[in-house]
């Protein structure tokens, strides 16, 4: 330690250790300064000027004084290679608190916009302007003003539709089954004149089918289909009017396997008047005829017919080969033919029409009690898609077209297992689209 001490033989001050102002001896020309490359932290604060650092003593000249305003840290410096600390230096730090989240309000939008301006990595969202709000309101108040006058228009149609419905108590107590299912019936009430019905009889039968999935389909019933009631062997065109309605319907369903929803009789004499006003529809049949019957007078090919080319065409079955099987084809024809008509978007576009058209329609039907307006546009729909590229068409099975039972006659003896089989594929919709039954088969 001799050899490093100074003239004055006080010990030298190692280069890497400076002591707190508060510790250190007044300084003496005689006695070393730090060296140069140290230089004593100062702490600054926000409210007082910068403390000024104090240069460097020379090594060899005298030591210089502190400013009056430097006021040196309390804290004395670590030492580089001490084995302990001063009581002053072990402090307890705090545990680190997260910023508080300040919540994104249009506010605080607001006062963050400048801080973004200078680079702030802050996302603000843009306000819409007011003419863009204004004009949105606009557009709900209107839309909700037109749907409202719909809601108020569409409520006064369903009560003028239903409360021109003539409703009859059709329906039995089946159990329900899973297709949408729908009687068709057309009666020819005519009075007087040559005609083969007299009074009230089913002319025709259709049963319509909706599937959950699948391909609608509209089958026809023979009128001259043989059924047994109370062990009384009929055909199936009087049942109604020896019996009722109802037990029209029950024989319906015992054919079909289905229960049936919904009931709509046409009566013939109202069907011209609704082809009428839909200002005729396009008919087809390759053959000519000239039967003075039904009075049709027709050409080969295909024609647009007015009301009473239409009610002939449904009519006429002696001028036919194949009697009463031809004539249903030809009646389901020409309901199809008055469905995709009505349901076209000419027709539906002319107020006028529409109201002339449900008018005579409305006038020619008899529904069951819980048909409705909703029921009859879904009939509808069905109906048109059931005659259309996609549906499937035709009649139920049989197994004798010409069975003679006394006191009934000449019938159609049908074929109960496939039939049942036939409505069970429609009602699931697994059955293909095309043309059903034993006389699509044997063409």
């Amino acid at each position: 330690m001799a050899e490093e001490q100074g003239d004055t033989g006080m010990p030298g001050i190692p280069p890497s250790f400076i002591p707190s102002a508060s510790r250190q001896r007044p300084s003496s020309p005689s006695v070393d300064a730090a060296p140069p490359s140290f230089i004593p932290p100062s702490r600054k604060r926000a409210a007082k000027p910068a403390a000024v650092t104090p240069a460097p003593a020379s090594s060899t000249g005298p030591a210089q004084q502190m400013p009056q305003s430097f006021q040196p840290a309390s804290k004395p410096a670590r030492r580089a290679t001490g084995s302990s600390r001063s009581a002053a230096s072990q402090r307890t730090v705090p545990p680190a608190t997260p910023p508080r989240t300040v919540p994104n309000t249009p506010m605080n939008v607001r006062a963050a916009a400048p801080a973004a301006a200078y680079g702030s990595t802050m996302a603000v969202s843009a306000q819409p302007p007011r003419r863009r709000r204004h004009i949105g309101h606009i557009i709900v108040s209107v839309l909700l003003v037109l749907i409202l006058a719909a809601a108020l228009g569409l409520f006064g149609v369903w009560n003028w539709v239903d409360g021109k419905l003539i409703k009859t108590p059709w329906l039995t107590d089946r159990a329900d089954t899973p297709a949408s299912t729908w009687l068709v019936l057309g009666s020819d009430e005519r009075e007087g004149g040559d005609s083969d019905i007299v009074g009230f009889r089913t002319d025709t039968i259709l049963v319509l089918t909706k599937p959950r999935k699948g391909s609608s389909s509209l089958i026809s019933i023979p009128r001259d289909s043989l059924v047994s009631i109370d062990d009384y062997y009929l055909k199936i065109n009087a049942v109604s009017q020896l019996y009722d309605g109802q037990s029209l319907v029950s024989e319906v369903e015992q054919i079909t396997g289905q229960k049936i929803d919904h009931v709509a009789q046409i009566k013939f004499n109202g069907l011209k008047d609704v082809v009428n006003a839909l200002g005729g529809i396009e008919l087809c049949y390759d053959s000519d005829v000239s039967d003075p019957y039904s009075g049709l007078e027709w050409q080969a090919g295909c024609h647009t017919a007015d009301g009473d080319t239409a009610l002939a065409f449904s009519r006429m079955r002696y001028a036919d080969a194949t009697g009463d099987f031809g004539r249903g084809d030809r009646q389901r024809q020409v309901i199809g033919a008055i469905m995709d008509k009505g349901l076209s978007s000419g027709t539906l576009s002319n107020p006028g029409t529409v109201m002339s058209v449900a008018d005579t329609t409305l006038n020619a039907i008899t529904v069951d009690e819980q048909t409705n307006p909703y029921t009859l546009l879904m009939m509808a729909l069905a109906f048109r898609d059931a005659t259309g590229a996609s549906g499937i068409t035709g009649s139920v099975y049989w197994s004798d077209p010409d069975y003679y039972v006394d006191g009934v006659g000449s019938s159609v003896l049908l074929d109960d297992q496939r039939n049942l089989e036939l409505f069970t594929a429609l009602a699931d919709g697994t059955h293909e689209p095309g043309v059903v039954g034993t006389l699509a088969e044997s063409q």
